[in-house]
């Protein structure tokens, strides 16, 4: 039996004080377990930054034992799938807009003549 983790949506849950959704374990919450009724999907994923009112949070243990429903697929995404952290391609493109904005490129700007021929200066007699 499971039960959800009561808390607002709007207020990121620290981990450490997320526990194990399964009646009984009182151990650290490491990934989250969504349904997906319309796809009939079982996904358990890393522990997500927002405790939401339909996902369940479970332990290392639970996480491991979790079998779906008959007729369901069950997708376990492995920890090399998602990242905690910026890649090496995020820090090098932080760096080249910190470049960019640093040392704004100064336009040459070449003044164009208009149209000429519609107005004319007249002698004056």
């Amino acid at each position: 039996m499971s039960r959800t983790v009561s808390t607002h949506s709007s207020r990121p849950s620290r981990p450490s004080q997320r526990r194990c959704a399964k009646m009984g374990c009182n151990e650290p919450a490491v990934s989250t377990l969504t349904y997906i009724y319309s796809d009939s999907t079982v996904v358990l994923g890393p522990l997500a930054t927002f405790a939401e009112p339909h996902n369940y949070d479970l332990c290392n243990l639970h996480g491991e034992k979790l079998t779906p429903p008959r007729g369901w697929e069950l997708i376990k995404l492995a920890a090399e799938e998602y990242s905690t952290g910026p890649t090496h391609d995020d820090l090098l493109a932080i760096a080249e807009a910190v470049r960019s904005v640093a040392s704004p490129q100064k336009e040459v700007i070449h003044p164009t003549l208009g149209r000429r021929g519609h107005l004319r200066a007249l002698p004056s007699d």
